[in-house]
């Protein structure tokens, strides 16, 4: 039961084909989120085929291949430890929680964080009342932390709990990268299947000035005209801005 042994079962798997597209489509460009990033071309099912073979695997193994270049293996390593920590009783959830915190350097690109955050951290954090590691995650510079701290709330959203995503997707309106854009506003429309006024509540106060991608990802599941009214409702509120930015300008001339 080694890294070694799943990650030769995962290259096996592959396809360049795959590999190519899902390069681009994970960004892995100079410049782009994912740059460097590298692919073998096994689907996503086929990886998660492999980690059910080894329920079992030692975390030291699990390093081995979370800390590996090839993308799969990463995913591997996070869909394993997903399912240890579910089983697993609070000391050795603990060990996992620190450890996957010790490592989101290798959790480094939105699919990861998505398939492992709310099933650890998430989870760890559903019942107690201290949830500061969410703000902690939050104020990180490390894009993927901040991405977790959002993610990991979908746990409590579940759990007909609002209060973090909401205080979260506040603290990210002004969050420059779009991938937080999405994670805010996915996270923002799971609130809204549960309690729509509460997000209703939300967007009356926030949507002038939300970034359009979040407000658009928000808003996805409302009727056409509401859809509409939102999305008018923010290109007001980017044009009382400029004003308000031109009469500064203007202003400071005199």
């Amino acid at each position: 039961m080694s890294a070694l042994e799943i990650k030769n079962k995962l290259i096996a798997l592959g396809s360049p084909e795959r590999a190519n597209h899902s390069a681009y489509f994970f960004k892995t460009a100079e410049g782009e989120y994912g740059y460097g990033d590298k692919f073998i071309g096994c689907t996503v099912p086929e990886t998660r085929s492999v980690a059910n073979k080894y329920p079992d695997l030692p975390l030291s193994e699990n390093k081995k291949l979370l800390e590996d270049e090839l993308h799969e293996c990463r995913l591997c390593a996070l869909v394993i430890l997903t399912h240890q920590f579910k089983k697993a009783n609070e000391i050795v959830k603990y060990e996992i929680l620190n450890y996957y915190l010790a490592n989101t350097i290798h959790i480094n690109n939105w699919d990861l964080v998505d398939v492992s955050s709310y099933k650890i951290v998430g989870e760890w954090l559903k019942n107690r009342e201290d949830r500061s590691l969410l703000y902690q995650l939050a104020e990180s510079e490390l894009l993927w932390d901040q991405r977790i701290a959002v993610i990991s709330t979908l746990t409590f959203i579940r759990n007909n709990d609002f209060n973090d995503t909401l205080e979260l997707s506040e603290m990210f309106l002004t969050h420059q990268h779009d991938l937080m854009h999405k994670a805010c506003g996915w996270m923002l429309r799971e609130v809204g299947k549960r309690d729509e006024a509460v997000l209703l509540h939300f967007l009356n106060k926030h949507a002038a000035i939300m970034p359009r991608t979040m407000l658009r990802y928000s808003i996805e599941k409302f009727p056409d005209e509401l859809r509409k009214y939102y999305l008018s409702y923010r290109q007001i509120g980017k044009q009382v801005e400029g004003t308000r930015i031109q009469n500064e300008q203007v202003f400071r001339t005199k």
